[in-house]
C-alpha cells in the first residue's frame, strides 16, 4: 500500500499551497493556492500546471486564505471538473473571496498595462476571470469538522480544527492502515474567535507548516494585546496623522475591530474614525457575523457594528481618504501586494506625521517586507516614493502558530512513524523547527517545490523526484533593481564632482555592455 505525495508550492517558500496525491493512480489536490510575494514568485501563477487539471479526481481545501485557495478557478479553467471539499464556514468565504481575487487580477492587469514604463512590452493577461471563479465556487461540496468523507472510493477524508481562521481546517487521510495528516495553517494560543488546533496522534506522515519555526512570540493574553494595541494608536494619532494598517480582509480586519470596539467601549480610546477600505473585508466581516455562535467572544456579531466603524465600498470613497488626517485606515492587502493598501501607502508614506503598523506575516520580497526591512525609498506602481512614515509592528495579532506551538502540535501527533515534512515556510524557520523535533522523529523531510516522494505506512519517505531547478524563492532580481533604482538618484547627487558623477554612470552602463557581449558571446558558440 503506497501513495505518492508531490510538493508544487509553499515548499521553502510560505505561498502558493498545492500538494498532490497519487493513490493507486486516482489524484487529489490538497489546496492549489497562489504564489504570493516577489515578482518572480507571481510569475509561477502563469505557468502551466505540473499536472494535468481534467485529471484531477478531487480538491480538499485546508482554508479560504488566497495563497492556499487562489489558483482553484484556474484549475477549473484548465479543465477540472471534480468536487472541492472544505468546511462550509471556508465555501461562505470563498463565495467572496474568489470573485474579488478575479476582480483584483482584472484590475491590477489593466493597471499595469497602462503603466508609461512598459507601453513598449507585452500586455499582461488576467489568471482568470469572475466566470471562472463562479464556477470553481459551484464546485465546493461542504463537510463537517470530525465527520468521515470519501474524496476517493476507499479513501477516508476528515477535517480537523485549525485554529488558524474561521473555517480552517487540516486534512486527515486514512488510505487502509496508512494515515496522512496535513496541518495547514495552524493558529496560536489565545487566538480570538477559535479554540485551539486539534488533530489525531500516531500518524504515519506527517506535513506540517513553518512559517514561525524560527520565531518564539512573547505569550499574551488577549487582554495584554488590547493594551498594546491601545498604546500603539493613541501614539500614532497624537502624531496628528493617519494610523494605516495593512491588513488581510479575513481574520486580521475581524480580530482588529474587535479589539478596537471593546477599547472604545471601555473608554480606553477616544472615539476615533475607522476606515475599513476593503469591500472584501466588509463581506467577510459578514460571514463571521453570520457565524458568530460557532466563534468565541463574538456575541451574536453586534461587534462589527459600531458606530465607529465605517466600511468603504467604492473607488470613489477610498480616494476621498486621501484628504483626512488622524483617522485609522485599514486596508487590504496584508503584505502590500496588491488593492488599496498600496494607494494608501503612497499618500501616507511619506508623511512623517502618519504611521504605518504592521500586524501580519510579511513573505520576503513583498513590498510590506522591503518596507519593515526599513528602506528609505520605495517603488509604487512605478513611482517612487520616500519613507518618512513611522513603522511600527505588532507581532501578537498572527494567525499563525510560532515555534513553540508549532513543536507543540507535532508532539501531540506522535508517534509519527514515517516522516515528518516540514513545508510552508522560508529556509531558516524550517531549519530552526527541524533542529528542535530532530531528536524526537526520526524522518524529517524539507521539501522543494517539485519533489516527489513515496509514502509507505509505518516507513521513513522516499524521495522519487528532485525539486524544480528554475524556480527562485525569496527576494529576487526585481526586488534589488526597485532598491537600486530608488536610490541611484540620491547615491549620485552625494558624488559632488560633476565629472565624477558622469564617470559613474559611465562605469554603470559599462558593467552591462560587459555582461551583454558576454551573454552575445556564448550565445553565439
Amino acid at each position: 500500500m503506497t501513495v505518492e505525495l508531490t510538493f508544487h508550492g509553499a515548499a521553502q517558500t510560505v505561498t502558493g499551497s498545492c500538494m498532490e496525491l497519487d493513490v493507486r493512480g486516482r489524484r487529489i489536490l490538497v489546496d492549489c493556492g497562489m504564489f504570493q510575494g516577489s515578482r518572480s514568485l507571481e510569475q509561477l501563477n502563469h505557468q502551466p500546471f505540473a499536472f494535468a487539471p481534467g485529471k484531477i479526481d478531487a480538491v480538499i481545501l485546508t482554508h479560504a486564505h488566497i495563497d492556499h485557495s487562489g489558483l482553484l478557478p484556474r484549475l477549473v479553467a484548465g479543465g477540472y471538473k471534480g468536487p472541492v471539499y472544505c468546511t462550509e464556514a471556508t465555501r461562505d468565504l470563498l463565495d467572496y473571496m474568489l470573485m474579488d481575487s478575479a476582480r483584483i487580477q482584472a484590475s491590477d492587469v489593466s493597471r499595469r498595462n497602462r503603466r508609461k514604463d512598459r507601453a513598449d512590452e507585452p500586455e499582461f493577461e488576467p489568471l482568470y476571470t469572475e466566470a471562472d471563479a463562479e464556477a470553481a465556487i459551484d464546485l465546493i461540496e461542504p463537510v463537517a469538522y470530525d465527520t468521515w468523507f470519501e474524496p476517493l472510493p476507499g479513501l477516508r477524508g476528515r477535517l480537523w480544527n485549525a485554529g488558524h481562521i474561521l473555517g480552517s481546517s487540516s486534512v486527515e487521510i486514512r488510505d487502509g492502515e496508512m494515515g496522512l495528516l496535513f496541518s495547514g495553517d495552524l493558529g496560536p494560543e489565545w487566538k480570538a474567535f477559535h479554540p485551539d488546533p486539534g488533530g489525531p496522534a500516531g500518524i504515519d506522515h506527517v506535513v506540517c507548516e513553518s512559517t514561525y519555526g524560527d520565531r518564539e512570540r512573547i505569550v499574551q493574553t488577549i487582554d495584554q494585546r488590547r493594551t498594546l494595541l491601545e498604546t500603539e494608536i493613541k501614539a500614532a494619532l497624537s502624531q496628528g496623522g493617519n494610523l494605516v494598517i495593512p491588513v488581510f480582509a479575513v481574520e486580521r480586519t475581524q480580530e482588529l475591530l474587535l479589539d478596537i470596539a471593546k477599547l472604545i467601549d471601555a473608554d480606553r480610546l477616544p472615539n476615533p474614525s475607522v476606515f475599513i477600505d476593503s469591500p472584501l473585508a466588509s463581506r467577510a466581516t459578514g460571514v463571521f457575523a453570520r457565524h458568530a455562535d460557532e466563534l468565541e467572544d463574538m456575541g451574536k456579531g453586534e461587534v462589527f457594528r459600531h458606530p465607529a466603524f465605517h466600511f468603504v465600498e467604492s473607488a470613489q470613497e477610498s480616494m476621498r481618504l486621501n484628504t483626512v488626517s488622524g483617522a485609522i485606515i485599514l486596508a487590504a492587502s496584508g503584505m502590500c501586494e496588491a488593492g488599496r493598501i498600496r494607494h494608501h501607502l503612497f499618500h501616507n508614506l511619506a508623511r512623517s506625521d502618519s504611521t504605518i503598523l504592521f500586524v501580519g506575516y510579511q513573505a520576503e520580497g513583498s513590498l510590506g517586507r522591503i518596507i519593515l526591512d526599513g528602506a528609505k525609498r520605495v517603488r509604487i506602481s512605478g513611482r517612487e516614493l520616500a519613507v518618512r512614515a513611522n513603522i511600527r509592528r505588532i507581532d501578537s495579532y498572527s494567525a499563525h502558530a510560532d515555534r513553540h506551538d508549532l513543536i507543540a502540535w507535532i508532539r501531540a501527533r506522535a508517534p509519527i512513524r514515517g516522516s515528518l515534512f516540514l513545508d510552508h515556510g522560508e529556509a531558516g524557520a524550517i531549519q530552526s523547527l527541524h533542529d528542535a523535533m530532530k531528536a524526537e522523529v526520526a524522518s524529517i523531510l524539507t521539501p522543494a517545490i517539485g519533489e516527489r516522494y513515496l509514502l509507505t505506512p509505518g516507513q521513513p519517505a522516499k524521495r522519487l523526484a528532485t525539486g524544480r531547478a528554475d524556480i527562485h524563492v525569496g527576494r529576487d532580481w526585481q526586488n534589488d533593481y526597485a532598491d537600486f533604482a530608488v536610490n541611484l538618484k540620491r547615491e549620485l547627487a552625494h558624488i559632488r564632482d560633476e565629472t565624477q558623477r558622469r564617470e559613474a554612470i559611465r562605469r554603470m552602463r559599462k558593467v552591462l555592455e560587459d555582461y551583454r557581449e558576454f551573454r552575445d558571446t556564448r550565445h553565439h558558440r
